[in-house]
């Protein structure tokens, strides 16, 4: 006679590898996940920017507090002082922009002080051309658009090598930014250039004033300094931020940074997209020229840009692609700038010790990139 058959109840199942181990295990886990988190890590990176900031103020033989005091009071102790600093952010803002455009397309942008210094030739060209008596609602356009294709023009250069030569465009763009500090030079010595009139020994090599057609309209009152950068360059913040999200031309240039043979068997124009995304980061870098040249005192003089252009590269590397990063970078940065002109002024500290703050900051930042990247199982 056969026995019966008794059916035997399977195993239970194993949980899943990935989850934690319950209790204190677990606990280590989650904590491990928060302090690897981008938020906690910059926090980090600001703390150890902050106590090297202290270390050099002592240093210098100053005491914190009336450092601090000066640095807030350069911030943010004024009108005059808030208004400055936003201009500086949206300058900065403008090329740290252009500069994600160009990254999306996977190219990299470090010729924005000659695209900048382009601009701002060519704004001034423009902006003293302009026959006297002409309105500001044409004029500041123009000079405006004149920056735009010179800086475009001049990002241009180092797009077509790039498309029909393949030579990087770091290099071009690089060696570029020395020809343009160059060309401001040449143009602000030279009196058949943009010099003004030499009427004795004094007179400064510079461009006469801008015709009050071309200067920037004031959006804080007469107090502050600030002007409609600030307004054009959050309007062409936000705007490029939809496009690149949200329209194909966004998704073409994405399509190409990732990889431009796939995207060029796909049948897309990788050479137009990728020297299109260059020349328009040029453009903006050309606009934030020509709103330097156009802001007081309205001239162009030799060292009118005063690094802006390596600065907004920084801000657009600590952004990594990302446009609410690079209005936060770029105020942070702003706002460092005008606080720092003051602490000399006030403290008797260098204004460059802000200047090694902002890069101990982009030092941990970037650490905190390859920190936050690597798996928890990765050996270090």
């Amino acid at each position: 006679m056969p026995l019966p058959v008794t059916a035997t109840p399977p195993p239970p199942a194993a949980p899943p590898p990935s989850a934690a181990p319950a209790g204190p295990g677990r606990d280590a886990v989650r904590l491990r996940g928060l302090a690897r988190h981008p938020v906690s890590v910059a926090a980090y990176a600001g703390l150890v920017a902050v106590g090297v900031g202290l270390v050099l103020v002592v240093g210098a033989g100053a005491d914190p507090a009336v450092a601090w005091a000066a640095l807030n009071e350069g911030m943010f102790g004024s009108a005059y002082a808030v208004g400055s600093s936003l201009n500086s952010a949206a300058v900065l803002a403008l090329i740290a922009t252009g500069f994600t455009v160009a990254h999306r397309a996977g190219l990299v942008n470090v010729g924005g002080e000659g695209q900048l210094c382009a601009g701002g030739v060519a704004a001034a060209a423009t902006g003293l051309a302009l026959p006297a008596g002409t309105p500001g609602a044409l004029g500041v356009p123009l000079i405006l658009a004149a920056g735009f294709l010179a800086g475009a023009g001049w990002a241009g250069i180092a797009a077509w090598f790039k498309v029909r030569r393949g030579t990087s465009e770091v290099i071009t763009t690089l060696l570029l930014n020395f020809v343009g500090i160059g060309m401001v030079a040449v143009a602000v010595h030279e009196e058949a250039l943009l010099r003004q009139p030499v009427t004795s020994s004094e007179t400064l090599p510079q461009s006469a004033p801008l015709p009050a057609g071309a200067q920037l309209p004031l959006i804080g009152g007469v107090e502050s300094p600030a002007t409609a950068v600030v307004v054009i360059a959050a309007v062409l913040a936000v705007g490029t931020g939809i496009v690149l999200r949200h329209t194909a031309v966004g998704l073409r240039l994405t399509a190409v940074g990732h990889s431009p043979a796939a995207s060029a068997r796909l049948g897309l124009p990788v050479g137009r997209l990728e020297g299109g995304g260059l020349a328009f980061a040029g453009g903006l870098a050309g606009v934030a020229g020509a709103s330097l040249v156009a802001t007081a005192p309205y001239v162009l003089a030799e060292h009118f840009s005063s690094g802006y252009g390596f600065s907004g590269l920084v801000v657009g590397l600590l952004a990594r692609g990302s446009f609410t990063a690079v209005a936060a970078a770029s105020l942070l940065f702003g706002f460092l700038t005008s606080g720092g002109i003051n602490l000399q002024l006030a403290a008797q500290v260098p204004a460059s010790t802000v200047q090694v703050v902002q890069s101990v900051l982009v030092l941990f930042v970037a650490a905190a990139m390859l920190i936050t990247h690597r798996r928890p199982g990765s050996p270090s």
